[in-house]
C-alpha cells in the first residue's frame, strides 16, 4: 500500500501576477487535477469535433493541431480555476 503522502496534495502558494500563476502551473501544482479534467474534456471535444476525420483515417497536421488544442485549453482553464482561490489581490490605491 502507498503511504499517506501518495494522496496528499501540497498547498498552493499565493500568487499575484499571471506570470506567477504560470510558474505554479509549470511547476506542477495543478497537474493532478488539470490533467484529469483535460483528459475527459479533451477526449469528448475531440470525439465531437474531429470524430469523423479520425474514423475516416484522413487526419492531417491541421486536425492534429485541433485535437491537441482540445486538450491544452481545458488543461489551462482547469489550472486557472484551481489556482484562483489562492490568488493574492493587490490593494487598491
Amino acid at each position: 500500500m502507498g503511504s499517506a503522502n501518495d494522496t496528499e496534495r501540497r498547498p498552493v502558494p499565493t500568487w499575484n501576477s499571471p506570470f506567477e500563476g504560470l510558474v505554479l502551473i509549470l511547476r506542477g501544482y495543478t497537474l493532478r487535477t488539470a490533467a484529469a479534467v483535460s483528459a475527459v474534456v479533451g477526449t469528448l471535444l475531440s470525439g465531437v469535433n474531429q470524430g469523423s476525420v479520425l474514423i475516416s483515417g484522413h487526419v492531417n497536421a491541421a486536425a492534429w493541431i485541433r485535437i491537441a488544442t482540445n486538450y491544452v485549453v481545458p488543461f489551462f482553464v482547469s489550472s486557472i480555476g484551481y489556482l484562483a482561490p489562492s490568488r493574492r489581490r493587490r490593494a487598491k490605491r
